[in-house]
């Protein structure tokens, strides 16, 4: 391991697949050394083995943050530990990279914020599809469509065995449409660019697995003060459909864009982690008509292919975790997108417990 004295030492807390990505980055990538790792039961054992072992092991955070003193936090465990460890690393002195969702409660996520900027701490949350350059473009060619948009999203997850395992031990804490929801509610907020001003949401507990009151299927509504509407559904579980389970698209006045992942979108990988960032193509429809009311030009389509991995991805999330300490960078729009698109994901998940539109 690199020992380089302006390398960030960084402690991994949650050893999961979002939690081992990261930890592979900061293993692979000039300017991080890993200070830590962090889990309850044996996984950062098996974590350690992949990177070649070395790395301290703890099985509290706690006891890791008082022992390390790490100068920045890496949090990737249930969203219901979120506040409490993003808060006493930053009170340490650390700087902190949060998995989505920033906390389990938008007051949580906004004593998170106000704790870092209190502090003077950089908080970066894991918005993964922010850093994919093919999303940028989906979200790019979605403000060339016109006004108002109608934005059509949905990852439903068919899921057994340890995927299984991972959501019913989510859904004790958040529902799939508020985990999840977050990333579309964000990219939804970015191709829009207008203000959210209500909600409504519907659920369905389909499963005696997860605790009473919850529910492991849910389906969003959103009015933007612009006319524009989105919509976003998401599921979890062994009933699940695979049919139709990945859609991407936006419509608008000038035509629709969509994703097309023929390969991700398949059969057998709806609760795939890697699947679920892939664009592979994005297909354009011009809605412009000639004299005959027929289509006057055909779709155009834009090959992804060559699009970054999910470990891509995540290593380019923690490149963007040491520029904004290096350089100093303003993250207060980043905090702020972070606590919005929550805002409305919880406000979603009151529509579904109440049955009634969330003014926002």
């Amino acid at each position: 391991m690199d020992q380089k004295t302006n390398n960030l030492r960084v402690l991994v807390v949650g050893c999961g697949n979002m939690g081992a990505s990261h930890a592979t980055a900061y293993h692979n990538l000039d300017g991080f050394e890993i200070c830590g790792i962090v889990s309850r039961g044996k996984s950062k054992e098996v974590l350690n083995k992949k990177l070649g072992g070395g790395y301290a092991l703890f099985d509290d955070f706690e006891t890791a943050l008082e022992a390390t003193k790490p100068d920045a936090v890496c949090i990737s465990t249930y969203p219901d530990t979120h506040e409490a460890y993003a808060i006493k690393s930053i009170e340490s002195g650390a700087h902190v990279f949060v998995e989505k969702p920033l906390a389990a409660s938008v007051a949580g996520a906004e004593r998170v914020q106000a704790a870092a900027v209190k502090h003077g701490k950089k908080l970066v949350v894991g918005y993964i599809l922010r850093h994919h350059p093919s999303w940028a473009k989906f979200i790019e060619l979605s403000q060339e469509l016109g006004k108002p948009l109608v934005m059509r999203m949905n990852l439903n997850q068919q899921s057994d065995g340890d995927m299984w395992t991972l959501h019913r031990n989510l859904m004790k804490s958040l529902s799939p449409i508020v985990d999840c929801g977050v990333h579309y509610i964000d990219v939804m907020c970015q191709m829009a660019r207008s203000k959210p001003v209500q909600v409504y949401a519907i659920g369905a507990r389909l499963t005696e697995e997860i605790p009473a009151g919850n529910y492991n299927y849910g389906q969003l509504q959103i009015r933007f003060e612009d006319g524009s509407v989105g919509w976003y559904e998401a599921g979890w579980g062994p009933m699940m459909s695979e049919t139709a389970f990945f859609v991407k698209d936006v419509v608008g006045p000038k035509g629709s864009v969509s994703i097309v992942a023929k390969s991700a979108g398949g059969e057998g990988k709806s609760d795939s982690i890697e699947s679920h960032t892939k664009t592979e193509s994005l297909r354009v429809h011009h809605a412009d008509l000639d004299a005959n009311e027929k289509f006057a030009k055909e779709d155009t389509w834009i090959n992804l292919e060559d699009e970054p991995d999910h470990q891509e991805l995540c290593n380019r999330e923690q490149l963007y975790f040491l520029n904004a300490i290096r350089n100093n960078t303003d993250l207060t729009d980043h905090m702020e997108d972070a606590v919005n698109s929550l805002r409305i994901a919880f406000a979603c998940d009151e529509s579904v417990r109440t049955g009634k539109v969330v003014m926002l």
